[in-house]
């Protein structure tokens, strides 16, 4: 990954992303932890603890939720530009703005169908912690609304005909140039 490929006015955005980056590899290490845990209980006691399954599936969560946000945001992301990289001129940037917004437009119904979701799990604990639905799917809300933000953010650049990664630079300035 590039970090020098960065938009100069991320500044907020960016160190939130690389807070929640840091967060992200501390679960990583609680996750692995407690599936090891998991293994050993298993196999030594012959029994396994349900908390500590439970507690690795909210690091998990925590994990790639928190993370795609900077992703968005360094351009690391997987994408398949089979169709998009023959394009050049105004219609690659016709096309990647259309991506862009793409984008927003799926973290705004990302939102809407979680907050839908929300109404009738808030209701409702996890099983063996009983924590609340609420704080289990925190880490997806704040990674998601992150991700927005950087998206929302890579929009406005493209739309201003500024590069918003490392893969887009060329084709952005020169589809608004042309």
């Amino acid at each position: 990954m590039q970090h020098d490929a960065l938009p100069p006015d991320s500044g907020v955005l960016y160190r939130a992303c690389r807070f929640f980056e840091v967060i992200a590899m501390v679960l990583l290490g609680v996750m692995t932890f407690l599936v090891l845990l998991q293994i050993a209980g298993r196999d030594l006691f012959g029994s396994g603890w349900p908390w500590a399954d439970e507690l690795a599936r909210y690091a998990g969560l925590g994990l790639v939720y928190l993370t795609i946000p900077l992703l968005l945001m360094r351009d690391g992301h997987v994408k398949v530009d089979m169709i998009s990289s023959r394009f050049t001129g105004k219609a690659a940037y016709a096309l990647h703005l259309f991506n862009e917004a793409l984008i927003v437009l799926f973290c705004v119904l990302f939102f809407w169908g979680g907050w839908a979701f929300m109404q009738k799990a808030a209701k409702f604990s996890t099983p063996a912690l009983g924590m609340p639905n609420w704080l289990f799917y925190l880490p997806a809300a704040i990674g998601m609304l992150l991700f927005g933000l950087v998206a929302l953010s890579r929009l406005l650049r493209a739309l201003k005909g500024k590069p918003v990664g490392a893969c887009h630079a060329s084709t952005v300035t020169e589809g608004a140039a042309s």
